[in-house]
């Protein structure tokens, strides 16, 4: 699907259809929006620009260090927006070239960020002069909806510290939780810093309106924020993570601990049982209620042992 973006007269219009371009001259056009699109639409925009738009495999295959590039005609840069995709995030490539004032984007998937963006740009056509201010919109849209991202997560982790503090269902399963959160964490870390080095080579550029520069200072600002949260809800984590190991450590070694008292306090008794249950002669076994006694002597040692342990305050 396409979504041309163009402006007549004081008004934003949006035409969804490549034949347009014939009809809409370029320094009318604002902002080109590519959704999955066909083979047919992503030419036609090729045409219009003067340039060959990257695809998604080769924008998943640029390094982190190459997501930004300059050439004569144009600008290219690539970044992945979050999607939450159950208990994980999955990271969604969008690619954005600027060629002169107009901005294209090619995505697989809708976005959030996009979508709102779309419905402000005919609400306030007089906010957006050119494709850069659309491009500097949709990086403070996506950074606030990583804000939101950080926060359900930081919700997240109160929640981990309050059971840890009820001890309610420390185990293995709240152990995974725990690590699949920290999984999300570095995710939307990458994810923000990937942003924050994409802005900065903007920047960097001579390109830009002037008049922009303001507000991509507030988004790097912005995201440095997001930064120093992100770490320290992964550091707060981590210490949630270690105290949970802790406290199964401590669960475990209860257990045995326990195990290892009863089978002590019960050695003496079984061997006096044992040293009785010998085929041969023994003092007092010939008696007729001499069971009685071995079973009150096995108790007293038992007792004795008891006794011994409580005083070394080993029970």
């Amino acid at each position: 699907m396409i979504s041309i973006f163009y402006r007549q007269g004081a008004d934003i219009l949006v035409s969804q259809f490549e034949t347009e371009f014939a009809h809409i001259g370029k320094e009318s056009v604002l902002w080109i929006d590519l959704l999955a699109p066909t083979g047919e639409e992503k030419k036609a925009t090729e045409a219009f620009l003067g340039i060959e738009i990257q695809s998604r495999a080769t924008a998943e295959e640029i390094e982190s260090s190459s997501r930004f590039s300059e050439s004569e005609a144009a600008i290219f840069a690539n970044t992945n927006f979050l999607s939450p995709s159950g208990d994980e995030l999955s990271e969604d490539p969008v690619s954005f070239t600027i060629v002169g004032g107009i901005l294209a984007t090619l995505r697989d998937i809708p976005l959030l960020s996009f979508d709102l963006l779309q419905r402000r740009i005919q609400a306030r056509p007089a906010s957006y002069e050119n494709g850069w201010f659309i491009f500097a919109s949709i990086m403070d849209q996506r950074i606030d909806l990583d804000a939101d991202i950080i926060e359900l997560m930081s919700k997240e982790t109160s929640l981990f510290s309050k059971r840890i503090n009820q001890k309610e269902d420390i185990n293995e399963d709240f152990l995974l939780d725990i690590n699949q959160l920290q999984e999300n964490s570095m995710t939307v870390r990458q994810n923000i810093v990937d942003k924050q080095r994409l802005i900065t080579n903007i920047l960097k550029s001579d390109r830009y309106p002037d008049r922009l520069e303001a507000k991509l200072e507030v988004l790097l600002q912005d995201i440095s924020s997001l930064i120093k949260h992100s770490n320290f809800n992964f550091e707060r984590l981590e210490y949630l993570q270690n105290t949970v190991i802790g406290l199964i450590n401590l669960e475990q070694n209860s257990i045995m601990k326990i195990f290892t008292l009863i089978s002590v306090l019960l050695t003496p008794a079984t061997l006096i049982a044992e040293f009785y249950g010998m085929n041969v002669k023994l003092p007092f076994a010939e008696l007729p209620l001499s069971w009685l006694g071995l079973f009150a002597l096995m108790a007293i040692v038992v007792l004795a042992t008891i006794i011994i342990f409580r005083k070394k305050k080993l029970l």
